[in-house]
Protein backbone atom coordinates (compact mmCIF):
# COMPACT_ATOMS: atom_id res chain seq x y z
CA UNK A 1 0.00 0.00 0.00
CA UNK A 2 2.62 2.20 -0.94
CA UNK A 3 3.82 5.08 -3.58
CA UNK A 4 7.44 5.37 -4.85
CA UNK A 5 8.52 8.91 -6.52
CA UNK A 6 11.18 7.41 -8.80
CA UNK A 7 14.61 9.44 -9.75
CA UNK A 8 17.61 8.53 -12.25
CA UNK A 9 20.35 6.18 -10.54
CA UNK A 10 23.19 8.20 -8.78
CA UNK A 11 26.39 6.06 -8.77
CA UNK A 12 29.27 6.34 -10.39
CA UNK A 13 29.77 4.80 -13.42
CA UNK A 14 33.19 3.44 -12.85
CA UNK A 15 31.81 1.15 -11.07
CA UNK A 16 30.06 -0.77 -13.42
CA UNK A 17 32.13 -3.43 -14.00
CA UNK A 18 32.35 -4.41 -10.10
CA UNK A 19 28.63 -4.31 -9.96
CA UNK A 20 28.44 -6.93 -12.65
CA UNK A 21 30.56 -9.11 -10.56
CA UNK A 22 28.90 -8.81 -7.57
CA UNK A 23 25.64 -9.19 -8.67
CA UNK A 24 24.34 -5.61 -7.24
CA UNK A 25 21.24 -4.41 -8.96
CA UNK A 26 19.39 -0.75 -8.19
CA UNK A 27 16.75 -2.56 -10.12
CA UNK A 28 16.68 -5.71 -7.88
CA UNK A 29 17.42 -3.77 -4.90
CA UNK A 30 14.49 -1.70 -5.72
CA UNK A 31 12.00 -4.77 -6.25
CA UNK A 32 13.07 -6.71 -2.83
CA UNK A 33 12.46 -3.97 -0.87
CA UNK A 34 8.50 -3.39 -2.49
CA UNK A 35 9.00 -7.11 -1.43
CA UNK A 36 9.58 -6.87 2.05
CA UNK A 37 6.85 -3.51 2.59
CA UNK A 38 4.12 -5.23 0.72
CA UNK A 39 3.39 -6.53 4.05
CA UNK A 40 3.07 -3.46 5.39
CA UNK A 41 -0.56 -2.53 5.73
CA UNK A 42 -0.57 1.35 6.34
CA UNK A 43 -0.57 3.65 3.59
CA UNK A 44 3.11 5.01 2.61
CA UNK A 45 4.91 6.75 0.44
CA UNK A 46 8.94 6.59 -0.58
CA UNK A 47 10.86 8.95 -1.90
CA UNK A 48 14.09 10.81 -2.03
CA UNK A 49 14.93 13.56 0.00
CA UNK A 50 17.55 15.74 -1.72
CA UNK A 51 20.12 17.07 0.78
CA UNK A 52 22.56 18.68 -1.17
CA UNK A 53 26.48 18.18 -1.03
CA UNK A 54 26.71 17.47 2.92
CA UNK A 55 29.67 15.18 1.77
CA UNK A 56 29.02 14.14 -1.98
CA UNK A 57 28.16 16.65 -4.59
CA UNK A 58 24.85 16.11 -4.74
CA UNK A 59 23.52 13.24 -1.92
CA UNK A 60 19.61 12.39 -1.50
CA UNK A 61 18.16 10.28 1.54
CA UNK A 62 15.76 7.54 0.13
CA UNK A 63 12.67 7.83 2.86
CA UNK A 64 9.36 6.42 3.39
CA UNK A 65 7.05 8.29 5.60
CA UNK A 66 3.18 6.64 7.16
CA UNK A 67 0.50 8.42 8.91
CA UNK A 68 1.97 12.45 7.60
CA UNK A 69 -1.26 14.04 8.49
CA UNK A 70 -1.20 13.31 12.49
CA UNK A 71 -0.94 15.65 14.49
CA UNK A 72 1.05 13.96 17.25
CA UNK A 73 5.02 14.16 17.58
CA UNK A 74 6.87 12.47 14.20
CA UNK A 75 8.64 9.53 14.72
CA UNK A 76 11.99 9.27 12.58
CA UNK A 77 14.53 6.00 12.82
CA UNK A 78 17.44 5.54 12.00
CA UNK A 79 18.61 1.93 11.05
CA UNK A 80 21.62 0.03 12.02
CA UNK A 81 24.93 -0.91 9.64
CA UNK A 82 24.34 -2.73 7.28
CA UNK A 83 20.54 -2.51 7.27
CA UNK A 84 17.88 -0.99 5.56
CA UNK A 85 14.50 0.58 6.24
CA UNK A 86 12.55 -2.08 4.83
CA UNK A 87 14.07 -4.03 7.61
CA UNK A 88 11.50 -1.96 10.09
CA UNK A 89 8.72 -3.92 8.45
CA UNK A 90 7.58 -5.76 11.49
CA UNK A 91 7.20 -2.24 13.43
CA UNK A 92 5.69 0.18 11.34
CA UNK A 93 2.18 -0.27 11.41
CA UNK A 94 2.17 -0.59 15.09
CA UNK A 95 4.53 2.65 15.30
CA UNK A 96 2.62 4.47 12.68
CA UNK A 97 -1.09 3.82 14.39
CA UNK A 98 -1.27 6.94 15.94
CA UNK A 99 1.76 9.39 14.71
CA UNK A 100 3.94 10.49 11.75
CA UNK A 101 6.56 7.85 10.98
CA UNK A 102 9.22 8.32 9.00
CA UNK A 103 12.34 5.84 8.13
CA UNK A 104 15.30 6.63 6.20
CA UNK A 105 18.46 4.78 4.16
CA UNK A 106 21.17 6.36 6.08
CA UNK A 107 23.46 8.32 3.77
CA UNK A 108 25.86 5.78 2.53
CA UNK A 109 23.29 3.14 3.14
CA UNK A 110 20.37 1.54 1.00
CA UNK A 111 19.06 3.22 -1.68
CA UNK A 112 20.64 6.75 -0.35
CA UNK A 113 23.73 8.20 -2.05
CA UNK A 114 27.00 6.50 -1.02
CA UNK A 115 29.75 9.53 -1.23
CA UNK A 116 33.28 9.37 0.13
CA UNK A 117 33.19 9.93 3.20
CA UNK A 118 36.10 11.14 5.56
CA UNK A 119 38.34 8.91 7.24
CA UNK A 120 38.65 10.59 10.27
CA UNK A 121 35.71 9.59 12.89
CA UNK A 122 34.98 12.89 14.16
CA UNK A 123 34.16 14.18 10.74
CA UNK A 124 32.86 11.10 9.91
CA UNK A 125 30.48 11.36 12.88
CA UNK A 126 30.01 15.17 11.87
CA UNK A 127 28.98 14.46 8.52
CA UNK A 128 26.60 11.96 9.52
CA UNK A 129 25.19 14.48 11.85
CA UNK A 130 24.67 17.15 8.80
CA UNK A 131 22.73 14.70 6.58
CA UNK A 132 20.48 13.99 9.17
CA UNK A 133 19.71 18.13 10.23
CA UNK A 134 19.20 18.62 6.46
CA UNK A 135 17.42 16.08 5.65
CA UNK A 136 15.16 17.27 8.60
CA UNK A 137 15.28 20.83 7.19
CA UNK A 138 14.30 19.92 3.30
CA UNK A 139 11.41 17.29 5.15
CA UNK A 140 10.40 20.45 7.80
CA UNK A 141 9.88 18.84 10.29
CA UNK A 142 10.65 21.12 13.74
CA UNK A 143 10.52 18.34 16.55
CA UNK A 144 10.77 14.62 16.36
CA UNK A 145 11.38 11.64 18.62
CA UNK A 146 14.63 9.99 17.19
CA UNK A 147 14.93 6.71 17.46
CA UNK A 148 18.22 4.85 16.56
CA UNK A 149 19.60 1.05 16.43
CA UNK A 150 22.87 0.19 17.02
CA UNK A 151 25.26 2.77 14.89
CA UNK A 152 21.85 4.37 14.07
CA UNK A 153 21.87 5.25 18.18
CA UNK A 154 25.21 6.38 17.87
CA UNK A 155 24.11 9.11 15.12
CA UNK A 156 20.79 9.47 17.00
CA UNK A 157 22.95 10.06 20.07
CA UNK A 158 25.35 12.87 18.18
CA UNK A 159 22.56 14.55 16.45
CA UNK A 160 20.81 15.31 19.71
CA UNK A 161 24.12 16.81 21.47
CA UNK A 162 24.28 19.14 18.60
CA UNK A 163 20.78 19.94 17.99
CA UNK A 164 18.86 19.11 20.85
CA UNK A 165 16.14 21.48 20.50
CA UNK A 166 14.93 19.20 17.40
CA UNK A 167 14.68 15.86 19.42
CA UNK A 168 11.38 15.83 21.75
CA UNK A 169 13.01 12.55 22.94
CA UNK A 170 16.26 10.24 22.12
CA UNK A 171 15.47 6.20 22.10
CA UNK A 172 18.32 4.21 22.10
CA UNK A 173 17.63 0.46 20.67
CA UNK A 174 20.69 -1.70 21.54
CA UNK A 175 22.80 1.16 20.62
CA UNK A 176 26.65 0.98 19.62
CA UNK A 177 29.26 2.65 20.68
CA UNK A 178 28.33 3.78 23.90
CA UNK A 179 31.08 2.00 26.85
CA UNK A 180 34.42 1.99 26.61
CA UNK A 181 36.92 -0.23 24.93
CA UNK A 182 38.59 -2.74 28.05
CA UNK A 183 42.20 -2.24 28.28
CA UNK A 184 42.36 -6.23 28.67
CA UNK A 185 40.16 -6.91 26.09
CA UNK A 186 41.76 -10.06 24.90
CA UNK A 187 42.30 -11.34 28.35
CA UNK A 188 38.31 -10.13 29.49
CA UNK A 189 37.04 -12.22 26.88
CA UNK A 190 39.11 -14.72 26.53
CA UNK A 191 39.98 -14.26 22.52
CA UNK A 192 41.82 -17.13 21.18
CA UNK A 193 45.66 -16.12 19.80
CA UNK A 194 44.50 -16.86 16.57
CA UNK A 195 41.46 -14.95 16.29
CA UNK A 196 43.66 -12.48 17.17
CA UNK A 197 46.19 -12.61 14.45
CA UNK A 198 43.07 -13.16 12.02
CA UNK A 199 41.69 -9.73 13.27
CA UNK A 200 44.67 -7.76 13.23
CA UNK A 201 45.62 -8.84 9.38
CA UNK A 202 41.99 -7.67 8.31
CA UNK A 203 41.48 -4.54 10.70
CA UNK A 204 42.17 -2.30 7.76
CA UNK A 205 39.57 -3.72 5.77
CA UNK A 206 35.89 -2.92 6.05
CA UNK A 207 33.61 -4.96 7.81
CA UNK A 208 31.66 -6.42 4.85
CA UNK A 209 34.25 -6.94 2.24
CA UNK A 210 33.65 -10.81 2.22
CA UNK A 211 30.45 -10.42 0.83
CA UNK A 212 31.90 -8.19 -2.31
CA UNK A 213 34.56 -10.30 -2.42
CA UNK A 214 32.92 -13.36 -2.76
CA UNK A 215 31.03 -11.88 -5.87
CA UNK A 216 28.01 -14.21 -7.01
CA UNK A 217 28.10 -15.92 -4.21
CA UNK A 218 27.68 -13.23 -1.84
CA UNK A 219 23.95 -14.04 -1.55
CA UNK A 220 24.90 -17.45 -0.37
CA UNK A 221 27.00 -16.10 2.08
CA UNK A 222 24.80 -13.54 3.54
CA UNK A 223 22.20 -16.60 4.15
CA UNK A 224 24.48 -18.88 5.74
CA UNK A 225 25.75 -16.30 8.02
CA UNK A 226 22.56 -15.21 9.66
CA UNK A 227 19.67 -17.85 9.08
CA UNK A 228 18.15 -16.88 11.77
CA UNK A 229 17.29 -13.45 10.73
CA UNK A 230 15.76 -14.24 7.85
CA UNK A 231 13.99 -17.07 9.78
CA UNK A 232 12.37 -14.21 12.41
CA UNK A 233 10.94 -12.06 9.07
CA UNK A 234 8.89 -15.39 8.21
CA UNK A 235 5.59 -14.18 9.93
CA UNK A 236 5.83 -10.92 7.87
CA UNK A 237 7.47 -11.86 4.59
CA UNK A 238 6.73 -13.98 1.92
CA UNK A 239 9.56 -16.11 1.00
CA UNK A 240 11.69 -14.46 4.12
CA UNK A 241 14.56 -17.17 3.40
CA UNK A 242 15.31 -15.85 -0.31
CA UNK A 243 13.60 -12.42 -0.28
CA UNK A 244 15.75 -11.02 3.36
CA UNK A 245 18.96 -12.51 2.36
CA UNK A 246 18.71 -10.81 -1.13
CA UNK A 247 18.01 -7.31 0.58
CA UNK A 248 20.71 -6.99 2.79
CA UNK A 249 22.91 -8.20 -0.08
CA UNK A 250 21.78 -5.64 -2.79
CA UNK A 251 22.26 -3.02 0.30
CA UNK A 252 26.07 -4.21 1.29
CA UNK A 253 27.72 -5.49 -2.45
CA UNK A 254 27.58 -1.65 -3.53
CA UNK A 255 29.80 1.03 -2.90
CA UNK A 256 31.40 0.27 0.61
CA UNK A 257 30.37 4.42 1.79
CA UNK A 258 28.44 4.07 4.60
CA UNK A 259 30.53 0.92 5.81
CA UNK A 260 33.86 2.41 5.60
CA UNK A 261 32.47 5.61 7.45
CA UNK A 262 31.28 2.99 10.22
CA UNK A 263 34.92 1.40 9.76
CA UNK A 264 36.82 4.97 10.43
CA UNK A 265 34.43 5.18 13.47
CA UNK A 266 35.24 1.75 15.00
CA UNK A 267 37.79 1.25 17.72
CA UNK A 268 37.70 -2.61 16.92
CA UNK A 269 34.41 -3.75 16.02
CA UNK A 270 32.75 -3.74 19.21
CA UNK A 271 33.51 0.21 20.14
CA UNK A 272 33.89 3.48 18.63
CA UNK A 273 37.26 5.72 18.62
CA UNK A 274 35.05 8.12 20.72
CA UNK A 275 32.41 6.65 23.04
CA UNK A 276 29.09 8.23 23.78
CA UNK A 277 29.23 8.04 27.40
CA UNK A 278 32.28 10.40 27.85
CA UNK A 279 29.21 13.17 26.46
CA UNK A 280 26.06 11.71 27.95
CA UNK A 281 26.88 14.28 30.29
CA UNK A 282 26.81 17.16 27.18
CA UNK A 283 23.03 16.03 26.48
CA UNK A 284 20.35 18.50 27.57
CA UNK A 285 18.74 17.82 30.72
CA UNK A 286 15.18 18.52 29.31
CA UNK A 287 15.61 15.32 26.81
CA UNK A 288 14.28 12.58 27.91
CA UNK A 289 15.75 9.24 27.13
CA UNK A 290 14.98 5.63 26.52
CA UNK A 291 17.37 3.19 26.22
CA UNK A 292 16.09 -0.24 25.06
CA UNK A 293 18.45 -3.65 25.24
CA UNK A 294 18.27 -7.32 24.34
CA UNK A 295 18.79 -9.30 27.02
CA UNK A 296 21.04 -11.60 25.01
CA UNK A 297 22.86 -9.12 22.58
CA UNK A 298 26.66 -8.82 22.01
CA UNK A 299 26.97 -5.15 22.30
CA UNK A 300 28.02 -3.56 25.64
CA UNK A 301 25.56 -1.75 27.45
CA UNK A 302 27.47 1.55 28.27
CA UNK A 303 24.33 3.19 27.20
CA UNK A 304 22.64 2.31 30.28
CA UNK A 305 25.29 4.10 32.01
CA UNK A 306 23.60 7.47 30.43
CA UNK A 307 21.69 8.31 33.94
CA UNK A 308 24.97 8.15 36.05
CA UNK A 309 26.10 10.89 33.69
CA UNK A 310 23.14 13.11 33.93
CA UNK A 311 21.71 13.25 37.62
CA UNK A 312 17.93 14.64 37.05
CA UNK A 313 17.69 13.66 34.00
CA UNK A 314 14.48 11.93 32.70
CA UNK A 315 16.37 8.40 31.62
CA UNK A 316 14.59 5.02 31.21
CA UNK A 317 16.74 1.75 30.59
CA UNK A 318 14.64 -1.40 29.83
CA UNK A 319 16.35 -4.79 28.99
CA UNK A 320 14.00 -7.37 27.03
CA UNK A 321 14.67 -10.63 27.84
CA UNK A 322 14.96 -13.30 25.11
CA UNK A 323 16.15 -10.70 22.36
CA UNK A 324 19.30 -10.31 21.16
CA UNK A 325 20.71 -7.24 19.42
CA UNK A 326 17.54 -6.89 16.63
CA UNK A 327 15.46 -6.19 19.31
CA UNK A 328 12.98 -5.02 16.95
CA UNK A 329 12.73 -8.02 14.93
CA UNK A 330 13.31 -10.64 18.04
CA UNK A 331 10.47 -9.13 20.18
CA UNK A 332 8.95 -6.59 18.10
CA UNK A 333 5.52 -6.65 20.16
CA UNK A 334 7.35 -5.58 23.34
CA UNK A 335 9.73 -3.43 21.15
CA UNK A 336 6.45 -1.64 19.74
CA UNK A 337 5.39 -1.38 22.96
CA UNK A 338 8.32 0.32 24.52
CA UNK A 339 8.75 2.54 21.90
CA UNK A 340 5.03 3.79 21.96
CA UNK A 341 5.45 4.42 25.40
CA UNK A 342 8.76 6.31 25.60
CA UNK A 343 6.44 8.20 22.34
CA UNK A 344 3.63 8.94 24.43
CA UNK A 345 6.86 10.74 26.83
CA UNK A 346 7.83 12.99 24.02
CA UNK A 347 4.47 14.52 23.29
CA UNK A 348 4.98 15.67 27.06
CA UNK A 349 8.44 16.49 27.71
CA UNK A 350 9.57 16.55 31.60
CA UNK A 351 10.59 20.70 32.25
CA UNK A 352 14.28 21.17 33.93
CA UNK A 353 12.41 22.27 36.57
CA UNK A 354 10.40 19.26 37.15
CA UNK A 355 11.50 15.94 39.69
CA UNK A 356 13.81 13.70 38.20
CA UNK A 357 12.34 10.87 36.79
CA UNK A 358 14.82 7.38 36.19
CA UNK A 359 13.56 3.89 36.10
CA UNK A 360 16.19 0.07 35.11
CA UNK A 361 13.75 -2.26 34.22
CA UNK A 362 13.99 -6.14 32.71
CA UNK A 363 11.07 -7.63 31.05
CA UNK A 364 9.81 -10.40 32.27
CA UNK A 365 7.46 -12.00 29.49
CA UNK A 366 8.34 -15.50 28.21
CA UNK A 367 10.18 -16.31 25.08
CA UNK A 368 7.82 -15.60 22.90
CA UNK A 369 7.72 -11.89 23.31
CA UNK A 370 3.63 -12.74 24.37
CA UNK A 371 3.28 -11.57 27.91
CA UNK A 372 3.37 -8.73 29.52
CA UNK A 373 6.79 -7.25 30.72
CA UNK A 374 7.23 -5.74 34.48
CA UNK A 375 10.30 -4.17 36.71
CA UNK A 376 12.80 -6.23 38.52
CA UNK A 377 13.92 -3.45 40.25
CA UNK A 378 13.38 0.43 40.36
CA UNK A 379 16.23 2.94 41.72
CA UNK A 380 15.23 4.00 45.66
CA UNK A 381 15.11 8.07 45.12
CA UNK A 382 17.85 10.22 44.04
CA UNK A 383 19.32 6.63 42.58
CA UNK A 384 20.42 6.14 39.05
CA UNK A 385 19.71 3.82 36.57
CA UNK A 386 21.20 0.78 35.29
CA UNK A 387 20.77 -2.28 32.92
CA UNK A 388 20.62 -5.43 34.82
CA UNK A 389 22.85 -8.20 34.73
CA UNK A 390 23.14 -10.23 31.57
CA UNK A 391 21.07 -13.75 32.19
CA UNK A 392 23.10 -16.85 33.30
CA UNK A 393 24.71 -18.90 31.04
CA UNK A 394 23.15 -20.98 29.23
CA UNK A 395 21.49 -18.67 26.90
CA UNK A 396 22.20 -19.01 23.10
CA UNK A 397 22.75 -16.87 20.35
CA UNK A 398 23.16 -13.18 19.35
CA UNK A 399 26.48 -13.17 21.62
CA UNK A 400 29.05 -12.87 18.65
CA UNK A 401 28.91 -9.55 16.00
CA UNK A 402 26.31 -9.77 13.24
CA UNK A 403 26.34 -8.64 10.06
CA UNK A 404 24.13 -5.99 10.72
CA UNK A 405 25.11 -3.58 13.45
Amino acid sequence: MGSELKLEKTESSWTGRWFSWTRQSDSMLRNVEQLILSCVKTAYKRFYVDIGSVVGQCDKIWTISLNEDSPKTPLVMLHGMASGLALWCPNLDALAATRPVYAMDLLGFGRSSRPKFSSDAEKVEAQWVESVEEWRREVKLEQFILLGHSLGGYIATAYALKYPERVRHLILADPWGFAERPDNINEKYQIPFYIRVVATIFQPLNPLWPVRAAGPAGKWLVSKTRPDISRKYTNYVKDADTVIPEYIYQCNSQTPSGESAFHALMNGFGWAKHPMIRRASQLSPSLGVTVLYGARSWVQRGAGQIAEHRPGAETHVQVINGAGHHIYLDKPELFNKYVLEACERGDSPRRVDQPQEQSANTDTGDSTGGATSGPTSRPTSGSTSRPTSRPASGATGDHTPSPQT
